[in-house]
């Protein structure tokens, strides 16, 4: 009763703050974007200087930069410290007295990056540099230019005085790379109450650049299941002088040669064959032909042929694959080893087995001396968002407002991403990836001179902005 008085009086009170009605509220106002850009480019410069390479991550000296910014623009925030030095930023805007979780929206960003290797770099991996139109540094794409977006969009519409249709959580997460005891998982688990939201944005998406102009926005709806599986080739050891057949480098390397170039069949799903189907719209026609094939039976075969060889990422959005990524064997030069492994990253279709899988990988090594055996904490195999939601429908239609001639598509990524967490809360999350890419600079993700170029960030905080503020404000 006393806890239902309260509510009851929160809301009187609200109404008195708000002039008992929504006219005697200060109208809204429409934010200067390019004054945010110019914000927003500073802030991710500032964060890319913070080194939060994963491990260990670092991530409260972001949590804690983030955190000020949110506080001088009077917007409730919280850094919770999840392990010693790990934070992460929870914010708020309320559109009501009490939260209302069942509409809310989340931004969310991860705070932490892969690590560098130096002597690989052309510039400072941590100096934010800005060459020839572009902002150099590691996490400049992945995944503080998503940071900085939402950032500069919650800014913007406390600024603007936004009249807010549903809530609003901003959430700077940690642990995204290595997804360990800082993970989106465990801030799930422990401050659900938080974080608690019916949609999120985040990473995931892309906007397709070719040839100077946006092709296609691709709305991540689902994602791959990232696994990782040990492969281990036992046999006699022995003085490396006298050569054996049974040498496990030996047949560790005949695995790997197999298992390097071994194919599942490919099998699109719902969300891939749409894809394709609206990309085909603004493909080349030598192209679309064969993605309008997909849905023709006795074409079908073909075309997945075409696809696969035309694209890596479309060979992998296709059917499951497997990646070796490490090879261990050996410790002196003259002795051979009794063991040796090599680590698969497999990354499977949503709803796919991996046993299954491993089941196959085994009968296409056939040789008794390679064992296989799954890495723990594998990825989460969640369900698709869905693509007749509300939040769907708004980003289709701006899209190609903001991206003259652009298609809104759905995507499925090839990378796993904290989207797959939320989905299986029950929420409907999407990525958008919101900056104009081409293949060549989204590929340096994870690689060597990680960039962006300045006018795509800028764009990208603009569209984010707007598909935010549409879905988020009264109409």
């Amino acid at each position: 009763m006393f806890r239902r008085l309260s509510k009851i009086m929160l809301a009187f009170a609200w109404l008195i703050f708000a002039g008992g009605d929504a006219r005697a509220q200060a109208p809204s106002t429409q934010p200067d974007l390019a004054k945010l850009a110019d914000e927003a480019q500073g802030w991710l410069s500032d964060m890319i200087r913070i080194n939060t390479s994963n491990p260990p991550g670092n991530e409260m000296a972001v949590a804690k930069y983030i955190s000020a910014i949110l506080q001088k623009e009077n917007i409730p925030n919280e850094v919770v410290e999840i392990t010693p030095g790990r934070g992460i930023v929870i914010g708020h805007l309320h559109a009501g007295p009490l939260p209302d979780a069942a509409n809310a929206l989340m931004l969310l960003a991860h705070q932490d990056t892969v690590g560098v290797d130096p002597s690989k770099w052309s510039v400072d991996a941590f100096g934010a540099v800005v060459r020839e139109g572009y902002i150099y540094g590691r996490g400049a794409i992945d995944d503080k230019a998503m940071l900085a977006a939402n950032l500069a969009t919650i800014v913007a519409l406390k600024r603007s005085g936004a009249r807010l249709a549903r809530d609003i959580v901003f959430l700077a997460s940690a642990d995204e790379e290595q997804g360990g005891s800082a993970s989106i998982k465990v801030v799930i688990e422990k401050y659900w109450d938080k974080i608690a939201c019916a949609y999120a944005l985040n990473e995931g998406g892309r906007v397709m650049l070719k040839d100077g102009k946006v092709q296609y926005v691709g709305i991540q709806a689902s994602e791959k299941v990232s696994y990782n599986v040990i492969v281990t080739a036992t046999g006699p050891s022995g003085h490396g002088s006298i050569p054996r057949p049974d040498n496990a480098v030996v047949h560790l390397a005949a695995a790997i040669a197999k298992l390097g170039t071994y194919q599942v069949p490919a099998e699109p799903n719902t969300i891939t064959r749409r894809y394709f189907e609206q990309l085909a719209k603004v493909e080349e026609n030598d192209t679309a032909k064969w993605m309008r094939a997909l849905e023709q039976p006795e074409r079908a075969d073909l075309a997945v042929k075409h696809l696969s060889e035309e694209s890596p990422m479309w060979n992998s959005m296709l059917r499951d694959s497997i990646t070796p990524t490490i090879i261990n064997a050996g410790f002196r030069n003259n002795v051979i080893p009794s063991q040796a492994t090599a680590n698969l990253n497999v990354r499977m279709l949503p709803g796919h087995s991996i046993d299954e899988l491993i089941g196959q990988l085994g009968k296409a090594v056939n040789d008794p001396q390679i064992k296989f055996k799954l890495a723990p904490d594998p990825g989460e195999n969640a369900p698709p968002s869905d693509l007749t939601s509300s939040l769907y429908k708004t980003i289709e239609r701006i899209a190609p407002q903001e991206f003259s001639g652009a298609v809104a598509l759905p995507f499925l990524s090839t990378g796993a991403t904290d989207s797959a967490s939320l989905r299986l809360h029950k929420v409907q999350a999407y990525g958008l990836n919101p900056f104009p890419l081409t293949d060549a600079d989204d590929a340096r993700m994870h690689g060597d001179d990680e960039r962006i170029p300045v006018e795509s960030f800028r764009k990208g905080v603009m569209f984010l902005y707007h598909v935010v503020s549409d879905f988020a404000s009264t109409k």
